[in-house]
């Protein structure tokens, strides 16, 4: 079981996320009951330049541009609230 742990704690974690959006919640409280420690950024409440940083970023795992948007290890994509995807690519 610690191998298992050890293991969430490895993994790079970023939710894009909206602060009005339903599934975006949904999204922070499966990470949260996974034990998955992660960074998130509501980016309707950025402007300006950061908040076109932070959407270049993020079109650059998910051209569509919706949300959530989890990119784990700069690598993998979810895009929308995918809880079986989540659950396997986070176990």
């Amino acid at each position: 079981m610690p191998e298992k742990k050890s293991r969430k704690s490895n993994r790079k974690v970023f939710l894009f996320a909206l602060s009005t959006c339903i599934w975006c919640r949904k999204t922070k409280a499966l990470l949260d009951e996974l034990g998955v420690k992660y960074d998130f950024v509501d980016v309707d409440l950025l402007e300006g330049e950061e908040k076109e940083r932070v959407r270049n970023r993020m079109r650059k795992f998910n051209p569509q541009m919706s949300f959530p948007t989890i990119v784990i290890d700069d690598e993998v994509c979810i895009a929308g609230f995918d809880e079986k995807r989540i659950r396997e690519e986070l176990r």
